[in-house]
């Protein structure tokens, strides 16, 4: 659970908000010219980055307001709030590395699991793979 500011009237818990998908996503202009491969894209293909990622959020139990959050998906951190239509802030955010130390967007974000001397997997799993030490 996180904090979140709306914009239009303070400080609430994440409970009161529904989630509203990726932020600064125009509807086609046209939808009924659009072949069923770009409707498919438009409805279903959407950004899941690991770290800044803005989103659309909705006061759902207090104001009922929609607006824009700039929020990392690997911390939750919010590094900006700002109303619907406005341009997305500038900001720097986390660029959190892999669990396998890879640079973020590689394609490989598994653990890399290499037993310690004499333990066996089962045991180097639960020690996140760094081995006893």
């Amino acid at each position: 659970m996180f904090v979140i500011s709306c914009p239009y009237c303070g400080d609430h818990d994440q409970s009161e908000f529904a989630y509203g998908g990726q932020a600064h996503i125009a509807r086609p202009a046209d939808p009924a010219a659009l072949s069923d491969a770009e409707w498919a894209e438009f409805v279903f293909f959407r950004d899941n980055p690991k770290g800044l990622f803005a989103e659309r959020w909705n006061h759902a139990t207090g104001c009922r307001r929609w607006f824009n959050v700039l929020r990392s998906t690997a911390s939750d951190r919010i590094y900006a709030v700002y109303e619907m239509g406005a341009p997305r802030p500038d900001v720097e955010g986390d660029r959190p590395a892999t669990p396998s130390g890879e640079v973020v967007g590689s394609g490989n974000d598994a653990v890399k699991l290499v037993p310690a001397e004499g333990a066996g997997m089962a045991e180097a799993a639960v020690d996140g793979g760094r081995g006893a030490r």
